[in-house]
């Protein structure tokens, strides 16, 4: 299949914060060394590692939200990392994301709808009572009432907030999600449901995710490839069945080894 995003020879380096002595920074930390992977259009990409592998750094360099040292992205053929202004903007509205703690990542002070709203009037999907309507459709997708768009986050549950995030996502119709630890604050139950909520997005609006997770026997269920990660570099990427049932890399091994894998 062909690439709908095409990452190659990525590398995120990180200034070390300097002394007060010094006006210069200490040094660089290098988070992605040379990272490549490809993500078809339809498809979940998994990405694990362990904690501090890079596997973050990789997704904010892919969305723009960390400027790369080296290497390409490149994104249904156009180059994001030459992207600025209007094209960036135009750009943003089919890369999304949904990060890890919706508590943090939703405004306190805005209430549900004018959270899911706010992307809709900044690219002009809709506007006026067609613009209400798209949100409380996007509620409905997401399991919530449309009720709810008059409530504010601190009045919902963990996975409630995280169903509101990912409403927010989709509110301008996005290609691509990069799901960056999305389910891993929750417990096993409401995992389950936003898992099976995630799957059934997919279908229904063709979407590709690059899915971050450390939890093996979740990506084991949501991914059709898995790529590994080992400071900052990709050491497997094989199909799912393929690398749990043969891994190919010691790394992989010992991260199948160590980590519990509990059904969800």
């Amino acid at each position: 299949m062909t690439a709908l995003l095409a990452v190659r020879d990525l590398v995120v380096d990180y200034a070390i914060p300097r002394s007060r002595a010094s006006r210069r920074a200490a040094g660089r930390v290098r988070a992605v060394d040379g990272a490549s992977i490809d993500i078809a259009r339809g498809e979940t990409l998994a990405l694990v590692g362990e904690s501090g592998s890079g596997k973050t750094s990789m997704a904010r360099a892919i969305l723009r939200l960390v400027q790369p040292s080296a290497g390409t992205v490149v994104f249904d053929g156009t180059d994001l990392l030459a992207l600025s202004g209007d094209p960036l903007r135009r750009m943003r509205r089919r890369v999304q994301v949904v990060f890890q703690d919706p508590k943090a990542s939703l405004d306190p002070r805005m209430t549900v709808g004018r959270i899911i709203r706010e992307g809709i009037d900044i690219h002009r999907i809709a506007m006026g009572v067609d613009a209400d309507a798209r949100v409380e459709q996007l509620l409905g997708e997401v399991g919530l009432a449309a009720a709810d768009a008059a409530r504010y986050p601190h009045e919902f549950s963990g996975g409630q907030r995280q169903r509101i995030a990912i409403a927010r996502a989709l509110a301008v119709e996005p290609e691509f999600l990069v799901l960056d630890e999305a389910v891993s604050a929750l417990d096993v139950t409401v995992r389950r449901q936003i898992l099976e909520l995630l799957v059934t997005l997919q279908r229904e609006r063709g979407l590709s995710y690059l899915f971050i997770a450390h939890d093996l026997s979740v990506v084991e269920r949501i991914a059709a490839r898995v790529a590994v990660m080992q400071r900052g570099r990709i050491v497997e990427c094989a199909p799912t069945r393929q690398l749990f049932e043969a891994p190919a890399a010691d790394y992989t091994r010992a991260l199948l080894a160590a980590i519990p894998r509990v059904p969800w």
